[in-house]
């Protein structure tokens, strides 16, 4: 099984959304439908603010990843944060998620992106060591903190 990404488009909404609904279940976040599609249709349309690559075959993906960007003055650039990542259960544990977090991240790196970060529960060992594997380091001095608005 690949991990190829594809960039996702506005013919892949409906694909995307279960998906997007099944992580947000598994996370226990509480979104609606009108939020889930208002935070992933403007990506597809070619809001400049992020991107959404589907994980695997168009016509049936195992998964999804959204990266978002920003710029940072400490990084001196753009950066990226990557929002969600999702492997449909099934296909889990065979390397996917590692091959899209060492691949992506080379992309990026080529259009410009200086820094790709991301956030992960304190209690979920697994995933913290799937993104230590691909090279990504905890900034100890450093919290996400979070203002909704």
């Amino acid at each position: 099984m690949s991990a190829a990404l594809h960039l996702a488009r506005p013919e892949h909404l409906e694909k995307l959304l279960t998906m997007v609904e099944a992580f947000h279940v598994e996370e226990g976040l509480d979104t609606s439908p009108e939020q889930r599609r208002a935070g992933i249709e403007p990506l597809l349309e070619g809001i400049p603010y992020g991107a959404v690559y589907i994980i695997g075959p168009t016509r049936a993906p195992i998964g999804y990843i959204v990266v978002t960007f920003g710029w940072s003055v400490e990084f001196g650039g753009m950066d990226g944060f990557v929002d969600e990542i999702y492997i449909r259960p099934p296909v889990r544990g065979r390397g996917l998620a590692s091959e899209v977090l060492i691949e992506l991240p080379k992309t990026l790196a080529q259009a410009g992106i200086k820094a790709l970060h991301l956030e992960v529960e304190r209690e979920n060992e697994q995933a913290q060591r799937l993104y230590q594997r691909t090279r990504f380091q905890p900034r100890d001095r450093y919290m996400l903190m979070t203002k909704v608005l």
